[in-house]
């Protein structure tokens, strides 16, 4: 519970639209058959775009983006507006309202970039019809759109951190920043420790860049597992970057202190890229599970379109999931500990520093871990039970080398993903929890991202096949030049 020197509401009166009573009626009316001629019109379009393969083109799939958006962005305010007309009660709980301004900036920008990217595409139809089907390719499609997205959520969230710490009264004791403890290392230690992660950090974003480029390269890995693979190697860049760059910075400046708004955007980015990590890995592993299960239907069922959906639901499952543990940490007080025994703004170390009652709190970590990790992981043991099954139903030395080609890579990312997450929260030690607990992060944050290229690219054949032809193009274009000097 808030302290009473915190002087604060918990909730806003809305005004409403300026109609005089006996309008209510006429006015309500109007606006629930214009917010229903939305919402029916918009999936209309929608349903229309997905059935008719004549409309599965650039321009058509902006457009199935702009009217979920459109959908979305009328759902933010018009019914809370409708409920109010009917029942006269215009109060609106605070995380409501917080909530409410941010899906409003979110969808507002999106439709923004939404746009901008249709008229990208016009351009391109008009000014370069011959290049048209080169440039609008498929993955630039899905890369704007995501990019759209990201920036928007990005946009949103800085306007909602920046408006909730403005809204913190000079009364209401709190910090203004953390101190993050960092890594349990001697001093004499630090340079050792520092080019130790630093080579880590470095060898991450290298080798999944590699990972993207040589899928972006090789037109043989232009499937859905290697579609999937490049996101999560994407997602893993931005995970180690989230966290690794601020500790070898403290490290080296011996700094220690983080504001209170970079601490909470810490936290969400790095919820999310766990959360969108989880999910991808689900995604993959029903990728295997189709592609052994159901071999002669692969194709009709992983088609672009679901790997597409996949990944955004994904993208938006997670953002739905960082964005809730970030609203409801931003309602709380942190009074005179302001100390964080982490080398990052962990949500279980912010919520043990917090004067206020984190009961809500600790019940959603609960609720939503269940959704983003545990229910992902069933899923991915049940497709490997179906895979499992499935070889064992005709056992032969070639059924299960296939297998373990297909699937070796992905089971190994799991384990060694899951693995550390079921270790460190299933399996606690009273005597050592801060340690294991720093341990445990630096398995998932820094060494999973690391291992990752080398796990798809040493025991892939498809991958080295892809590395050993850019190498080869390279060394014939270094041939070419040599020869004409």
């Amino acid at each position: 519970m808030k302290r009473d020197n915190q002087s604060s509401v918990s909730e806003f009166l809305l005004l409403g639209l300026p109609i005089l009573p006996e309008h209510q009626g006429v006015f309500f009316a109007l606006f629930l058959g214009m917010y229903l001629t939305t919402v029916l019109g918009n999936l209309l379009i929608i349903l229309l775009i997905r059935l008719d393969s004549r409309l599965h083109t650039p321009m058509y799939f902006f457009l199935s983006h702009l009217a979920l958006t459109d959908i979305s962005f009328s759902s933010v305010t018009v019914p809370k507006m409708l409920m109010d007309m009917r029942t006269k009660y215009k109060s609106i709980p605070y995380a409501g309202c917080i909530s409410q301004m941010y899906f409003f900036i979110f969808f507002t920008d999106l439709d923004s970039f939404l746009i901008t990217s249709m008229a990208y595409d016009r351009y391109v139809a008009i000014c370069h019809p011959l290049h048209y089907s080169i440039i609008m390719k498929e993955e630039l499609c899905a890369l704007l759109v995501a990019v759209s997205w990201i920036l928007s959520c990005a946009s949103a969230l800085s306007h909602t951190l920046l408006l909730r710490r403005s809204m913190r009264r000079d009364n209401q004791s709190s910090v203004s920043e953390f101190l993050l403890l960092g890594l349990p290392i001697r001093p004499e230690h630090q340079g050792v420790f520092f080019t130790l992660f630093l080579g880590m950090y470095l060898t991450t974003l290298l080798g999944n860049l590699l990972i993207i480029l040589l899928i972006r390269l090789d037109s043989h890995l232009h499937t859905p597992m290697y579609f999937f693979l490049s996101h999560l190697a994407l997602t893993d860049i931005s995970f180690s970057s989230v966290t690794v760059p601020k500790m070898l910075m403290s490290m080296q400046t011996q700094d220690q202190s983080i504001p209170y708004a970079e601490c909470i955007a810490q936290m969400y980015f790095f919820i999310f890229f766990t959360d969108l990590d989880s999910f991808l890995l689900t995604s993959m592993a029903y990728d295997r599970y189709v592609a052994i299960c159901h071999p002669l239907h692969y194709m009709t069922i992983m088609r672009e379109a679901l790997c597409t959906s996949l990944v955004a639901v994904s993208w938006i499952l997670s953002c739905a999931s960082a964005l809730s543990h970030t609203l409801l940490l931003a309602q709380l007080s942190f009074c005179a500990n302001n100390t964080v025994p982490h080398f990052f703004c962990d949500l279980g170390a912010l919520l043990k520093l917090s004067c206020s009652d984190t009961s809500l709190n600790e019940l959603v970590i609960f609720t939503v871990g269940v959704a983003v990790i545990t229910l992902p992981l069933i899923c991915i043991l049940i497709s490997y039970v179906h895979i499992g099954a499935t070889i064992l139903k005709v056992p032969s030395t070639k059924s299960i080398c296939k297998a373990l080609s297909t699937c070796g890579s992905h089971l190994s990312v799991v384990s060694l993903y899951y693995g550390t997450i079921i270790w460190l929260y299933f399996f606690p030690s009273s005597s050592t929890s801060s340690k294991k607990t720093i341990i445990g992060s630096v398995m998932y944050t820094v060494v999973t991202p690391l291992l990752n290229p080398f796990i798809y690219s040493l025991r892939n054949r498809d991958m080295k096949g892809a590395l050993e032809k850019l190498l080869n193009r390279q060394q014939f274009c270094l041939n070419n030049i040599c020869s004409s000097l």
